[in-house]
């Protein structure tokens, strides 16, 4: 039997219009995967399919929590996931894609294994930033950065690590030295003006 058997779902051989599946994607599973997008989890994923006269809906929602290397400090923590994604399968001669979403499988099969597409919907639901609340960082790790990130010797600042009020384009546009020769070049756009 191999790792991701029962993740198996036999469309063809469906004797209903709908059924529903419920799995738990833990640890074995995410390490079964072998992706470094996600590597330990407790994740429920209900899929519910109905069936229609040309092809099957499944609808996937997914809640749990993963784990993940904070962007900080990179030790692990808890990053809660939760989405609801649906894929149209249609039975074909040969597996193929069309467009988003539609994915056709090989008609004398019938089985279409979704151990990968849960695991992509899990990884989509994870946000781009990911980082401890503030003062939950790893203390070493964030001595370390906060000694590399001092522009003098006496700066102890602590605005990267309380959260403070992040710095906008405008900020940095009115803080930032001008290179002299953007005046220049400004002076060229104002004489065509004139």
């Amino acid at each position: 039997m191999g790792k991701f058997d029962k993740y198996k779902i036999d469309l063809k051989g469906m004797h209903t219009d709908s059924a529903r599946y419920e799995f738990l994607l833990d640890n074995t599973f995410f390490a079964n995967i072998d992706s470094p997008e996600v590597q330990k989890g407790k994740v429920t994923v209900v899929l519910s399919i109905k069936k229609s006269a040309h092809a099957f809906e499944l609808n996937f929602q997914t809640e749990g929590i993963v784990w993940v290397p904070c962007d900080r400090c990179l030790d692990d923590m808890e990053q809660p996931v939760t989405s609801s994604d649906k894929l149209m399968v249609k039975l074909g001669r040969t597996l193929a894609e069309e467009g988003n979403n539609l994915l056709v499988i090989p008609e004398d099969e019938g089985v279409l294994n979704v151990a990968w597409y849960m695991f992509e919907f899990v990884a989509l639901a994870i946000p781009m930033k990911h980082v401890h609340p503030p003062g939950k960082c790893n203390k070493a790790m964030s001595g370390k950065l906060r000694k590399h990130l001092r522009t003098t010797p006496d700066d102890d600042s602590e605005e990267f690590f309380d959260e403070g009020p992040a710095l906008t384009d405008i900020d940095v546009e009115e803080n930032a030295p001008t290179d002299p020769r953007w005046n220049d070049l400004k002076s060229l756009l104002n004489a065509d003006d004139n």
